[in-house]
Order: structure tokens, then sequence, then C-alpha cells
């Protein structure tokens, strides 16, 4: 599923409240230097002359949203202010701009909302998408699983030669004042076991989690359509025992199933 505009709801998201939607890609098609077999959006699809959202355009959708005539303003009060969209937002070459414009209007229509932005963390080595994210209120930054192998059968990212520890180095640099978010998964591609909940997994996300020390640790099920079929929920249960360790070290943990 595409979203068709730029901005989009108030949706009632099952980790932020209600939230109105923010796309950055084209309209029309996925773009994301991931192409995750869970993506509610789809596989990857080629794309010559991709358009995007101009600064402006956004600044002026966004506007029209939030200003007192606009017919959401009698919806529910908006909790949150969400980049996520058709793709990775931060791949945006003006995200650094946007998100300032967005605070900017934030602050004047809707104080009491935060802005998020929900991100792949591919593009976290560029220093404007780092300045961008510290002027969110929350950075939620993906880590699906700490081992390479498992990290490309998962997410399939575009630059094959992306690695873990350089996602670890590149989200360190926010010395914990983030929230990290794993998308928990089974099933198979091609013949090839995906699951991100074994015993040697966990392991290796554990000790991740310990070396990044996120102010809060986000996981979740898959919830709605995926473009690989074969995968599979986990359950409720599991989902608790996985969160258990780290809450028995005072972390703070959402579940979402």
């Amino acid at each position: 599923m595409l979203f068709p505009s730029i901005v989009y709801g108030p949706i009632h998201s099952r980790r932020l409240g209600v939230s109105l939607g923010i796309n950055l890609m084209p309209t029309d098609a996925k773009l994301c230097t991931f192409d995750c077999v869970y993506c509610e959006c789809g596989w990857n699809q080629p794309v010559s002359h991709p358009i995007l959202p101009t600064r402006q355009q956004v600044r002026e959708a966004l506007a029209s949203h939030l200003s007192p005539n606009s017919p959401i303003a009698s919806s529910p009060q908006i909790d949150v202010i969400t980049f996520s969209g058709n793709g990775e937002p931060t791949m945006h070459p003006d995200f650094l701009g946007i998100i300032q414009d967005t605070c900017a209007l934030r602050d004047q229509y809707c104080p009491n909302a935060n802005v998020s932005v929900l991100s792949n963390s591919t593009q976290l080595g560029q220093s404007e998408v780092r300045e961008a994210l510290r002027l969110c209120d929350n950075r939620i930054l993906k880590l699906d699983s700490a081992i390479d192998a498992t990290m490309r059968l998962i997410d399939k990212p575009v630059n094959p030669h992306l690695t873990v520890a350089q996602v670890m180095e590149w989200l360190q640099q926010f010395d914990g004042d983030f929230t990290l978010q794993t998308c928990f998964l089974r099933g198979n591609y091609h013949g090839q076991v995906i699951d991100n909940t074994t015993s040697e997994e966990l392991a290796a996300w554990y000790q991740a989690v310990e070396i990044l020390h996120p102010k809060q640790v986000m996981i979740y099920v898959i919830d709605r359509a995926t473009p690989l079929q074969t995968l599979e929920k986990i359950p409720a249960e599991q989902m608790q025992a996985i969160a258990k360790p780290l809450l028995d070290k005072g972390i703070e943990v959402i579940i979402s199933v």
C-alpha cells in the first residue's frame, strides 16, 4: 500500500498514538535504501526519474492540514507528526530544511505534538541527517538484526556493502538519545530461513542494545500485508519473553503486537 499524498491521516499508530503522517517520497512508487521483506509499501520498483515533493510543497501541505480551517481541526488531537511514507524519509535532499519547517509549524499550530522520524538508519552517516534528527522529539531508528547475514536477508539493503558495524557506529553518535526499533519475524525467502528470534540472534541483539544504550526500545511484529507471503507473526508471549531481559535491566520497552 502506497501513501497517495504528502500529508496523510491522522491515523492511529500502534506505537505513537494519533499520528499525522508526512511522506517525502514519490506518491506513486516506493523509494528506499532498504527493500524489507515485511514492508507494507511492497517491494522497491525501478524509478528512473523519481519526483519528490519540494520543501515548499511539504511546508504548504502541512500548514494546510494544521491550520484551524482544516477538516482535521475537529479530529482527535494530534499526538505526533510522523515522517514515514513510501520509503526512507532521510533520503530527501532537503530533509534538514523540511524538519526545521515542520518544527516551526508544530510550534505554531499544535505545540503539544511531537515530531518523530521513522528511519532505517542507513543515512545516519550524513551530518545533515543527524542534525535534522536531533531537532526531532523522537528519533526512531531501525536495527532488525545485529548479524550481517540476517540484516541483509530481512532488510535487503540497496547498498550490498552495508554492515551492522557501520550502522552501529552511526547510531552511537546519538549517545543513546533515540528509540531503537526492531521488527521480529519468521519465514523463508527463496529457500532461506528468516528468523531473528533464535538464541544466536537475540544474544547479538541484546549485546547491541547494551552497546547503544538507547533511551527506549520499540519491538513489534508484522501487522499488515507484506510483499513476502511466507512471513509469520511472532506470538505476543514470545515478544514479552524477548523484552523481559531488557525490562529486568530497567530499559523501557514498547511492545506492539
